[in-house]
């Protein structure tokens, strides 16, 4: 089995797509909701209460994401930290997860896969690609937050031209060329 990361700036429109190779029958492995399931395993939660105190859990149990982002987006140890409990698990889940699946490939959905060096770990790569201009709005609307915010989380990611020049194949979501086609002839080439 074959497996694919997926991936694209913010406001690309990943979920989207990724819904479309969904009703092709391809497994999504959607590494964002999955991280946030990690954050609640009990030697998770242990170490991270040890490295950042019991107020970044409130009472009901769940993760105090303000305060910990807080903490992870000041101080580069603390982003190396999380980044050293959560992605081994991670990984693991990702590679059980596979073993239940009995498609010709699977696509492991993630923003930052690029920007953490994930690539060489797929077959290959498909970039999910649309105007800076389209992304902005798409996430101001999305999120009901400024040009600012979504802007200074946009700096974070490397460029759009930067990935699709390491991806293997590009997604167009203009709002131009229509989106299906496109899926359905990577979806073509993937399962042969």
């Amino acid at each position: 089995m074959k497996k694919i990361g997926i991936t694209g700036n913010i406001g690309s429109g990943k979920s989207y797509v990724c819904k479309m190779f969904e009703n092709l029958g391809i497994p999504v492995f959607y590494s964002d909701d999955e991280t946030k399931k990690l954050y609640l395993i009990p030697e998770v939660k242990k170490l991270i209460i040890n490295r950042f105190g019991e107020e970044v859990y409130f009472d009901d149990g769940t993760l105090n994401r303000k305060l910990l982002s807080y903490h992870l987006f000041k101080n580069e140890d603390a982003m190396r930290f999380i980044e050293s409990v959560l992605y081994p698990a991670l990984n693991q889940q990702f590679d059980e997860w596979c073993e239940l699946q009995t498609t010709p490939y699977v696509l492991y959905e993630s923003a930052i896969l690029f920007e953490k060096n994930y690539q060489k770990f797929f077959d290959s790569i498909i970039f999910v690609s649309a105007s800076e201009d389209i992304r902005l709005q798409r996430v101001m609307k999305r999120d009901d937050c400024s040009e600012e915010n979504v802007r200074s989380r946009m700096r974070l990611q490397l460029s759009e031209d930067l990935k699709i020049s390491k991806a293997d194949f590009v997604i167009y979501n203009d709002g131009i060329k229509a989106v299906e086609p496109q899926v359905e002839a990577i979806n073509k080439l993937l399962c042969c």
